[in-house]
C-alpha cells in the first residue's frame, strides 16, 4: 500500500484495534490466479508476534481449495468520506485545491491455512456469533439451532487462519493540508453528517496544526 509519511500508522496495537473494531476484511491471494473473498474475521491476539486471524468460507468457494501456505493479503477498511475543496479556505486564497477521499484501512499480511475440522469449525462459528450477538437483549447462539442443521452448515465451510506477519496501516485524513483547511474540512463533514470521519480528522490533526 501506498503510505506517504503524514498518513501512515506505525504502531501495531493501533492497527489491531482497527481490525476488531471493523472485522469485515477482504481476503486477497495470488495463487494460482488474483482472487479475493469477503469474510468476518476474529482476531487472537494471543497467538504469533502480531496475532492471528480466523475466518470461513464456504467449501464451494476457490479459496476452499487454495493450498495451505499461500500468501495473503487482508484488507480491513474504516470509515471513509469525499472531501471537497470548497471546505478549505486556502481556495478562497489561491485555487489551487482540488477534492480529495479521506479513508482508514489496514493491511494485514500473512500466510493462508486452510482448517477443514468440525470441532475447530463449531468453535469458530460460535465465537464469532457470540461476539457479534454481544449486546442484544436476546442474542442468538449456535446451540439455539437443531444440533443437525449445525452440523450440516459446518460440513458445508472451511475454515481459514492467516498468522499475521506484517501490518501497513494508513489513516488519510487531512494531516497534509494547512491548519485552516483542516479545521474547514472538520466543520463541513460535521455539517453534513459525517461525525465519524470529522472525529478521526480532528483526533488525527497534526499537533502543528491545533
Amino acid at each position: 500500500m501506498y503510505v506517504p509519511a503524514a498518513f501512515a500508522e506505525d504502531r501495531p496495537e493501533v492497527m489491531l484495534d482497527f481490525v476488531e473494531a471493523h472485522p469485515l476484511g477482504a481476503l486477497v491471494t495470488a495463487s494460482p490466479t488474483l482472487f479475493a473473498t469477503h469474510l468476518p474475521l476474529l482476531l487472537d491476539r494471543t497467538r504469533g508476534a502480531l496475532g492471528v486471524l480466523q475466518g470461513h468460507v464456504a467449501r464451494a468457494n476457490p479459496h476452499a481449495g487454495a493450498a495451505s501456505g499461500v500468501e495473503a493479503l487482508v484488507i480491513f477498511a474504516g470509515p471513509d468520506a469525499y472531501i471537497t475543496p470548497g471546505w478549505y479556505p486556502s481556495k478562497a486564497e489561491h485555487g489551487r485545491v482540488v477534492p480529495t477521499w479521506n479513508y482508514a484501512a489496514v493491511h494485514a499480511y500473512g500466510t493462508l491455512r486452510l482448517v477443514d475440522d468440525p470441532a475447530f469449525l463449531l468453535s469458530h462459528v460460535t465465537a464469532l456469533s457470540r461476539r457479534h450477538e454481544a449486546g442484544r437483549e436476546r442474542p442468538w447462539s449456535v446451540a439455539d439451532a437443531p444440533p443437525e442443521y449445525v452440523a450440516k452448515l459446518t460440513h458445508d465451510i472451511v475454515g481459514v487462519e492467516i498468522e499475521i506477519g506484517r501490518l501497513e496501516g494508513k489513516w488519510k485524513m487531512s494531516q497534509n493540508r494547512p491548519a485552516a483547511d483542516i479545521a474547514g474540512v472538520i466543520d463541513g463533514l460535521r455539517d453534513r453528517g459525517d461525525a465519524d470521519v470529522a472525529a478521526i480528522v480532528e483526533a488525527r490533526r497534526p499537533a502543528s496544526k491545533r
